[in-house]
């Protein structure tokens, strides 16, 4: 579906100028309304009523949890390289701008799952936040869910993570901080690179990394464990040996409890966008990059071992252990990084994502 043929919505009720909400833009199961607001211009919001929360990881799948909540679908973070892409598809929308434009916001999630996590055949498995997309996005700071999300897991005695790259994380920190006091918790940030001009074209929607790293001191001071997901590394672009230790020294120093670090990988949807921002940003890489990843989704295997050495040295040398590392499955957030990388055969390796049901 393209968007250049529909109505705008209205602003949301009670906002200067708002006017009575237009029907759902979109055929989404529990479509209620869709709507847009100056405060987020360019993004339109897709309101649902969603039938359940929990969503089952696939058996198949490596992920360390089997359960996850995620109350937005697509990320007005707009990461290029976001792996999650290719899920708008199964909206009828795109993986591009329509992933970073056309958020589904699931707008009673928190009752929902409440419901669900108070059944007396729940088993109070860890759950996974952020797998998807980001729940501290900034649709967060208007619709507030995760509040409620965090109560009704902690209230049931549901073990859960949160991973981001939202420093609105922090408004929730007093909740979080009593909810470990009920149930394991962990927190993690997503970080991969310190440089802010490129952090504007390749995430243009987060909050800058030095924001980020405050983060991590903020959740260490209020006695929460905070691992560090770094990733992606991109070859050729944030991979220098200098590079990889000026992360490192900034996580150590904002205190950090872990770092998982490993390359870019590309996903059918996801690698289409990030070859086009490549292109037009670093032509010169392009073809390297396709040599490097040929037709898969993942670097060659030769690549990806070089990078988990040099990683795992910078870790080292800022005080971080080999098992030291981000991992939804752990109550306290838990590790992963040639000469110059060259072209090998990709590795058949499945890639994982939680698949879940949509609504």
């Amino acid at each position: 579906m393209r968007w250049n043929t529909q109505t705008v919505a209205e602003p949301l009720p009670g906002e200067a100028g708002a006017a009575p909400a237009q029907p759902p833009l979109l055929p989404l199961a529990g479509a209620l309304r869709t709507v847009r607001t100056p405060e987020f211009h360019g993004i339109t919001f897709h309101e649902v009523a969603a039938k359940s929360a929990l969503n089952k990881v696939p058996p198949a799948s490596s992920m360390p949890f089997r359960w996850t909540v995620n109350p937005y679908r697509g990320c007005s973070h707009a990461c290029v390289y976001c792996f999650a892409r290719r899920t708008h598809t199964y909206l009828d929308l795109d993986a591009g701008l329509d992933f970073d434009s056309q958020l589904v916001v699931k707008v009673n999630v928190a009752e929902v799952l409440a419901a669900e996590v108070s059944r007396p055949s729940w088993g109070r498995e860890h759950v996974a936040l952020g797998t998807n997309t980001d729940p501290y996005q900034r649709a967060e700071g208007r619709y507030a869910l995760m509040p409620g999300i965090i109560r009704a897991l902690a209230d049931s005695g549901t073990p859960f993570s949160i991973l981001t790259k939202g420093t609105l994380l922090a408004r929730d920190i007093p909740q979080l901080t009593s909810a470990g006091t009920q149930v394991p918790i962990g927190t993690g940030i997503s970080l991969a690179l310190l440089d802010p001009e490129l952090q504007a074209s390749l995430e243009p929607g987060t909050p800058a990394p030095a924001a980020r790293l405050r983060l991590v001191s903020r959740l260490r001071d209020a006695g929460l464990p905070c691992g560090v997901m770094a990733m992606p590394i991109l070859p050729w672009i944030t991979d220098s040996e200098e590079q990889l230790d000026a992360l490192m020294a900034a996580l150590a120093a904002a205190g950090a409890t872990g770092v998982t670090a490993g390359a870019l990988h590309l996903r059918p949807g996801t690698k289409e966008w990030f070859l086009g921002w490549l292109a037009r940003t670093h032509p010169r890489l392009v073809g390297r990059y396709r040599r490097l990843y040929g037709s898969g989704t993942y670097a060659s295997a030769e690549y990806r071992t070089w990078l988990g050495k040099r990683v795992a040295a910078a870790k080292a040398r800022h005080g971080f252990g080999r098992n030291q590392g981000f991992g939804h499955r752990q109550p306290e957030v838990r590790s992963a990084g040639p000469a110059s990388p060259g072209p090998a055969a990709v590795s058949p390796a499945r890639a994982d994502s939680d698949q879940e049901t949509l609504f």
